[in-house]
């Protein structure tokens, strides 16, 4: 297969990235080399807005040929939750024929070496950020975020976390060198002497198990992280989101075959609606890899009966956040609407349950209430949504019918603080928008306990009344270690307060945000910086991205030769 980009070309492209992107890892700096601003796009090659949209708009009713093996069928049924049916269909993979055939190319892939497979990884990831616009429509309209959102999660960011793992795994590849001169004094005998060649070699295929909510943010990690260290990958979308992850399969396809590799080393598997192919896939011995975000139930499935696999898994936890004082009232208000209000509650990160203590608060404006601190929070919520256009762009559109329908139930739960709203958008009548609710509990009270400790995914937040600081961090322990939580935060003035909460973060292993009242939300991370998830607790067995993301995912294999 000859190669239209050859290494010296990818080198002089992208090595400079990649240092970048190695050197970022290690400083945990700011850094990103992929725009967030829409305006940034349309020069050198990528595309401006209106040729993004109307790459989307042609996508439409069409059938997208991936030129893949085994196609025995084609298979689509999207319906953007905005309203719109999407149309487009994509391969049905016989994957009897379609392993094989990935499995076929993973030898010229492993004799490239690190760099080589690190540099390509990096131009498929530099003709997605060209097609930034196109895809952040795909995001937007499978998804449900809001166009901003979908731009900058689905696009830059994304990208950015794809990078990032292409640099762990590398920076995890060459840390054994390729070869090694090996001599053992002897005494007065010949020393023993060896060459010693090691080779970093794939643990197999690997299967990337798509999400609805952040196809291209949650699937760039574990895609790229395979790819680079040597494996095939099968993408398997959630069927309500696949576009995204197809558009990306077939930029990948191009690059490899145009780099002079097998096109098959990345593959999609879109299934039928209701096949629910994902747990066939899974346990399949070819499948040495997989990567899933989403329930729990089924993040437990894999890991309990996916035994061939390594299993990276991204699950549902009960993030909470600790109310106790704080020198900055409004600020915090402010923040945790924002932070409530932000793509309606779809995110992992999001948090649910803000326990406040029941005599109340300190704060820089004097004392309040637990009654006048969710009362406050309310109004702070309403003010942010308060205009219908700026609440649109906030929340985007409920995902599907299920969160909706929680959300709906959650008003029965308890005294509500914060009435969730039906919001119009008049761009997308077929939306469903609705602004947060926000339910008063009571901590010490077990018929509240089943609401609180249970995850509700979407616009829904409890206001947890408890009885000191203490039984706040006791709260904070048994949640974290039972259910697991990807994100915690905490207001507090108080030092004692704040090294408590910190000890429970670093023992239960949470990643902890203290007293955000600015721009930086609790349910944000950077790429290169914040790690997202800890691995060490229920809500994920893996965190984006450091070294143990990467690390099982090739072994070092070493041949010996006398010198």
């Amino acid at each position: 297969m000859a190669a239209e980009l050859t290494a010296d070309e990818l080198i002089a492209k992208h090595r400079p990235t990649l240092d970048q992107a190695l050197e970022a890892i290690r400083t945990r700096a700011y850094w990103s080399p992929h725009p967030e601003h829409p305006k940034a796009y349309g020069e050198n090659g990528s595309l401006d807005a209106a040729a993004g949209k109307a790459a989307f708009d042609a996508l439409l009713n069409t059938r997208l040929d991936l030129g893949q093996p085994g196609t025995d069928d084609w298979v689509g049924g999207e319906v953007s939750p905005y309203g719109i049916e999407l149309g487009v269909s994509y391969p049905h993979a016989d994957v009897d024929v379609l392993i094989p055939a990935m499995k076929a190319g993973q030898r010229a892939w492993r004799d490239a070496g690190a760099e080589t497979r690190a540099l390509v990884c990096l131009e498929i990831l530099k003709r997605i950020s060209d097609r930034t616009h196109e895809l952040a429509h795909a995001v937007m309209h499978t998804s449900g975020q809001a166009f901003m959102m979908a731009f900058q999660a689905g696009g830059p960011h994304a990208q950015d976390r794809g990078l990032e793992a292409v640099a762990y795994a590398y920076a995890e590849q060459v840390r054994t060198p390729d070869t090694a001169e090996w001599t053992k004094p002897q005494g007065k005998r010949d020393p023993l002497a060896l060459t010693k060649q090691f080779t970093p070699v794939p643990r197999g295929l690997a299967l990337l198990i798509g999400c609805n909510t952040f196809p291209t943010w949650n699937g760039y990690p574990g895609l790229f992280a395979s790819l680079a260290t040597g494996n095939a990958v099968l993408v398997k979308p959630h069927p309500r989101a696949v576009l995204p992850l197809a558009l990306t399969v077939q930029i990948a396809r191009q690059v490899l075959t145009e780099t002079g590799f097998d096109p098959n080393l990345v593959a999609l598997a879109a299934e039928r609606p209701g096949e629910g192919i994902a747990k066939t896939l899974a346990t399949r011995p070819e499948v040495r890899i997989i990567d899933y975000t989403g329930s729990t139930s089924f993040g437990d499935w894999l890991e309990a009966n996916a035994r061939q696999a390594q299993v990276h898994t991204e699950k549902a936890g009960v993030n909470t956040v600790i109310v106790h004082s704080t020198g900055d009232y409004k600020g915090m208000l402010s923040n945790l609407a924002f932070s409530l209000s932000l793509y309606s509650g779809q995110m992992c990160t999001t948090p649910q349950n803000l326990l406040i203590p029941r005599d109340g608060i300190s704060t820089d404006e004097g004392p309040k209430t637990f009654d006048e601190v969710t009362a406050d929070l309310a109004r702070a919520v309403d003010g942010l949504l308060g205009d219908d256009a700026r609440a649109n762009a906030l929340l985007g559109a409920i995902v599907n019918p299920d969160v909706k329908a929680r959300l709906e139930a959650a008003a029965g739960l308890g005294e509500v603080a914060l009435a969730s709203r039906e919001i119009s958008n008049p761009d997308f009548p077929g939306a469903v928008v609705r602004t947060p609710v926000i339910v008063k509990l009571d901590g010490a009270k077990p018929d509240d306990e089943a609401a609180y400790m249970s995850e509700c995914f979407g616009p829904v937040s409890f206001a947890v009344a408890v009885d000191s600081a203490d039984d706040a961090v006791g709260l904070l322990r048994r949640t974290v270690r039972e259910k697991g939580a990807m994100t915690v935060g905490a207001y507090t003035t108080d030092s004692e307060v704040e090294r408590a909460v910190e000890e429970v973060c670093l023992e239960e292993a949470a990643q902890l945000s203290l007293n955000l009242t600015g721009g930086v939300y609790v349910n944000q991370t950077a790429a290169f910086s914040d790690f997202h998830g800890s691995g060490g607790n229920p809500a994920a067995n893996a965190a984006l991205c450091d070294g143990a993301f990467v690390a099982n995912r090739f072994r070092v294999v070493e041949v010996r030769r006398e010198a």
